[in-house]
Parts: C-alpha cells; sequence; structure tokens
C-alpha cells in the first residue's frame, strides 16, 4: 500500500515538467512547513487542473500574482511518491482553502510511456467534476471507497495565492508541449498523428 498525506495548510505548491517537449515528465508538488510532497502526473491533468482552479477563482475575491521569478519551479531533486490516477478540486470557504484530492492510479490501469501523453481510448484519467464548494472541511474525500483505500491519497489544502500560479504556471507547461488533436486530445507529433477517433484516417 501507498503513502496517503494530509497537508491542509500548505503554503506553497507548484506544477512543473521535467524533459524536453514530447518527453517530459510532469509534477505537482505542495509544501507544508518542511514536509514536501511530489506527485507525478499527466499532461492532461496540469490541463485540468488549471482550468478547474481557473473556475474556482473567478468566483472568489481576486488575489494578486506575482510575477514568475525562479519560486514556482520545482524543487530538486523531483522525486515523486506516486502516479497521479484521479483528482477532485473544491473551495473550503470555511478555511479559504483550494482542497485537491489526489488518488494514485491503480494497479489495473495502465500508465503512458511518458507524461506527455494522455491515457488511452476510452480511459478517462480524472474524476472531476464541476467545482465545487465545501461547507466542511472534510466533505471532500471522505466517501473513498474501499478500493480506493488500498491505493494512495493525499488531501491538500492550498491557498488562492498557489491556486493562481497553478493556473498560469499550468497554462505556459500546456501551450509550450506539442498541439493536441481536436478530436482525440492526444499530442500530435510532428511526423504524422494517428488518431484513434478516425481509425488513423483524416476527418472528413
Amino acid at each position: 500500500m501507498s503513502r496517503s498525506f494530509e497537508l491542509p495548510e500548505a503554503d506553497w505548491a507548484t506544477v512543473g515538467a521535467v524533459g524536453e517537449p514530447g518527453h517530459r515528465t510532469f509534477y505537482l508538488q505542495v509544501r507544508q512547513e518542511s514536509q514536501l510532497l511530489t506527485l507525478k502526473l499527466e499532461k492532461q491533468h496540469v490541463a485540468a487542473i488549471a482550468q478547474f482552479l481557473s473556475e474556482i477563482l473567478d468566483d472568489l475575491p481576486s488575489t494578486d500574482t506575482n510575477e514568475l521569478d525562479g519560486s514556482e519551479n520545482l524543487v530538486e531533486p523531483v522525486l515523486a511518491e506516486w502516479a497521479v490516477g484521479t483528482l477532485q478540486i473544491a473551495y473550503d470557504s470555511t478555511a479559504d482553502r483550494v482542497v485537491i484530492l489526489a488518488e494514485e492510479l491503480g494497479a489495473d490501469e495502465d500508465e503512458e510511456d511518458t507524461g506527455e501523453t494522455p491515457g488511452g481510448p476510452g480511459r478517462d484519467p480524472m474524476t472531476l467534476g464541476h467545482p465545487s464548494r465545501l461547507g466542511e472541511p472534510n466533505q471532500l474525500g471522505d466517501d473513498l471507497t474501499a478500493e480506493a483505500n488500498e491505493r494512495g491519497a493525499a488531501r491538500l489544502g492550498i491557498t488562492r495565492t498557489s491556486a493562481a500560479l497553478i493556473v498560469r504556471v499550468g497554462a505556459e507547461l500546456v501551450s509550450a508541449g506539442r498541439p493536441t488533436c481536436g478530436l482525440c486530445g492526444r499530442p500530435m507529433d510532428p511526423e504524422g498523428h494517428s488518431c484513434p477517433r478516425t481509425n488513423g484516417h483524416k476527418p472528413n
């Protein structure tokens, strides 16, 4: 069984990538005091996290986001505890924290060779509903299934400032990579793209 983590009052959080475009591996890092947690993501995770955090922040008081000065970079060495399979995101109004619940990728779920490639046909690497608000701090994640409890899980409470930073950095990470196919969402290689939605043929 992998380790699980509770960082309800994280003071810093970021996303980042290691490697060259086309061969990047993505990570989420969260720090609370002296504890640093690193989780491995897919590119789809980064895009979705940035999108959903942006939607949550749109409904909240604005927060200042400083210019990127290197403090948003991943902390070396980048050693992930485990690869993320599913994510949930919500806002805890009581603590004024954005809550991220990450669950480990299951043993029965195939992980792609690179973090830049989304899951295979029919696989949704994220369980991420519409952004919501939490009435109670422990509401999110209390109903984890027995199967999920066999995996690692992390419940992370980040500040709105950290959330805004992830939105900005995440958007830059996604745009800096290979273009994605509008049909299947997979990154497209310069030498060509075999889209599973068209059985490898060009769409009409």
